[in-house]
């Protein structure tokens, strides 16, 4: 008996060790963030990223629509992102970045926006920077901010 709960007990360890791992590794920046040749960047394979752009329409894993908006719309996603907890990386006129972190282990997960003013559309892209599974949390995220618009 004294076995067992040895080795449930180091295999709870090592799972929160590996949690914590995870977590530090969320942390850098990825290094290829924005835009590639105008638009946002497409998904990885892993289910753990949305986007909006035209690359991933038809790919029902991984799209999301792209949020109907004129210039106002565009001006007060700032203010929508940062009361969710969004923190602003970047913010070069057409495009945005914003970093959101999780509560408790502070997995960062990262915004970008590009505002298409011509077509009145804000493109978005959702994507957590580990993992494979995000457990719905960047549907919800753009869910939750569009709706906030």
């Amino acid at each position: 008996m004294k076995t067992v709960l040895f080795a449930v007990a180091a295999l709870a360890a090592l799972g929160l060790v590996a949690y914590i791992v995870m977590a530090v590794m969320s942390q850098k920046m990825p290094d290829n963030l924005g835009l590639q040749d105008g638009v946002l960047r497409p998904c990885p394979e892993s289910p753990n990223c949305l986007c909006s752009e035209a690359h991933t329409q038809g790919d029902d894993v991984h799209y999301t629509a792209p949020i109907q908006g004129d210039k106002t719309m565009w001006n007060k996603l700032q203010s929508v992102i940062q009361a969710q907890g969004g923190e602003v990386v970047t913010d070069h006129g057409d495009y945005k970045h914003y970093t959101f972190s999780t509560p408790i282990m502070h997995y960062v997960d990262d915004v970008e926006l590009r505002f298409d003013e011509g077509s009145h559309l804000i493109h978005v892209r959702s994507a957590s920077r580990i993992g494979r599974k995000d457990f719905g949390v960047n549907q919800a995220r753009m869910d939750k901010i569009k709706q906030d618009l």
